[in-house]
């Protein structure tokens, strides 16, 4: 309950970067001790959205131009890792529920807050048949790391870019076109990557 609350109040913004994080304050407002917000700081912490820094306690994470740099590098690595591995086992149930979470985008009309969720969700079942538990763990993380950052872009902007890359990939997989098919996941995460750095800036 706590870090599922916690976690919505940051990717939605209503926490915001650097922004102190007090226990007794966090326990009150929950109607818990301090120990579930400790554990639930702990967490957040591992999937970088809180951040401890001596005398100042927990706070909320901000994402620096460097980091964004290397959770692309991260995310071009191991998804194409696990794209490559799930490729030779990628039939029409994974494409049609993939095609089905990107209708679901088209037709969404809360996007901004459920972005995060449906686009892990394309991305993810396309992984799935790699069998690779720990190893999309790892990426989920990079996408949360991500989300409230382009939570902000989609309010800016919109997702017809980001949106379209999903639809290319999707044919490209279609056609079993495994080395396009890496070329354009990698051009999507790159792509992601520059729209957020240019929020950052």
């Amino acid at each position: 309950m706590v870090v599922g609350g916690l976690r919505d109040a940051i990717l939605s913004g209503v926490l915001v970067g650097g922004q102190p994080l007090r226990q007794d304050e966090i326990a009150e407002q929950f109607g818990v001790s301090r120990m579930p917000v400790r554990e639930a700081l702990r967490q957040l912490e591992g999937e970088g959205m809180v951040s401890f820094y001596p005398h100042r306690g927990a706070v909320v994470s901000e994402l620096s131009q460097e980091e964004v740099l290397e959770i692309i590098e991260i995310r071009v690595a191991l998804e194409t890792m696990a794209l490559r591995k799930a490729f030779p086992l990628l039939g029409e149930e994974e494409l049609r529920l993939a095609e089905d979470v990107l209708r679901s985008i088209d037709e969404e009309e809360n996007l901004v807050s459920r972005w995060g969720e449906l686009n892990w969700r394309f991305h993810a079942t396309l992984f799935s048949p790699a069998d690779r538990p720990r190893l999309l763990s790892i990426v989920k993380a990079q996408h949360t790391a991500f989300e409230r950052y382009i939570r902000v872009h989609l309010v800016l902007s919109d997702y017809e870019n980001p949106q379209r890359e999903h639809y290319e990939l999707l044919d490209t997989c279609r056609r079993k076109d495994l080395d396009g098919a890496l070329q354009l996941l990698s051009t999507h995460i790159q792509n992601t990557g520059k729209t957020l750095l240019s929020h950052l800036r």
